[in-house]
């Protein structure tokens, strides 16, 4: 029984460890996308600041369509971008919440071991003072039939004969 709890909690931390490891390589990949956002987020407003009709100069109509629809392809990357840390921000509640069940599995089964091995322990105390019970009544028999002469106590009929 202990080696199956062992076992048990051997699985179980190897399952909260993994658990762990994937919640800290996402939460890596979410820090990583954010910064990507936050420089789209930066390169499009500095490039909006180069429209070629800004402050009234004059553009070509080539030119001002060129920049909207490099500007419009920004938008849509940092749509997508935004799409991407959205994921990584619900991967992450997931792994958060698998990662406390498991923690939670992991306390369960040592405290599981730990009443198994308190349970263990008294029934050996209560075998210890069996035992000890038992001795001390037997030695106080042997007191008692020896200083009533020996032999058996059953009846007079099974008593040994006295020499």
């Amino acid at each position: 029984m202990t080696t199956a709890l062992n076992t048990l909690l051997e699985h179980a931390e190897r399952q909260r460890d993994e658990t762990l490891i994937a919640l800290l390589q996402t939460e890596a990949l979410l820090r990583s996308l954010a910064m990507q956002a936050e420089q789209l987020l930066a390169y499009r407003d500095e490039y909006r600041q180069r429209n070629p009709a800004l402050g009234g100069r004059s553009a070509g109509i080539e030119a001002l369509r060129c920049h909207q629809d490099f500007v419009q392809r920004l938008d849509q990357a940092m749509q997508q971008q935004a799409g991407q840390v959205q994921g990584a921000e619900a991967r992450c509640a997931v792994l958060r919440g698998e990662l406390m069940a498991q923690e939670l599995r992991v306390a369960s089964v040592r405290k599981l071991m730990d009443r198994r091995g308190q349970q263990a322990r008294v029934h050996a105390d209560r075998m210890e003072q069996r035992r000890s019970d038992d001795a001390a009544q037997n030695q106080y028999r042997r007191q008692t039939d020896a200083a009533q002469g020996g032999g058996w106590r059953l009846g007079a009929e099974a008593a040994p004969a006295a020499h």
